[in-house]
């Protein structure tokens, strides 16, 4: 079992909480696990983004040219991750700031999930970042998702 992702946004919407959570979770899962932030000079509002990589063999390297997936928040993370993923993987976008039609990629699955709106919902805005991990989880079953907890 191998699965990379690209976790991207600005600061502030848990871009790094979502990779530390899954990673996390992977490696409490028996998995080896890489999770590798990097995020601009700004505490909010900068760009921010991590891999994370879940494997049950050793991995490599951290990182990945060609991931097999990207969580996408915002449009400037569309359009930097988007073309890296290989065919056939798979796009989780947050349509509350994402349309489908800024996709160009119609060799990879799209998932496009209002993120905000849902954490609104739901009863607080800041959750927007686990509904995107939880979009992922249920598409890809890399992880248990009652273990994400």
């Amino acid at each position: 079992m191998y699965m990379d992702v690209i976790i991207a946004g600005f600061g502030g919407q848990g871009v790094l909480l979502i990779g530390d959570l899954l990673a996390l979770t992977a490696m409490n899962e028996g998995r080896n696990v890489t999770w590798m932030p990097s995020y601009g000079v700004e505490m909010r509002g900068g760009t921010a983004n991590c891999t994370v990589v879940v494997s049950s063999e050793r991995i490599g390297s951290p990182i990945t040219g060609a991931p097999c997936s990207v969580i996408a928040m915002n449009p400037p993370s569309l359009a930097k991750y988007e073309p890296m993923i290989e065919p056939g993987g798979l796009l989780v976008a947050n349509r509350s700031f994402i349309r489908p039609e800024d996709s160009s990629r119609d060799d990879i699955d799209r998932i496009f999930v209002p993120t905000s709106e849902i954490a609104f919902e739901i009863g607080d805005g800041r959750l927007a970042s686990m509904v995107a991990l939880g979009a992922f989880i249920e598409k890809t079953s890399v992880i248990l998702l009652e273990n994400a907890i």
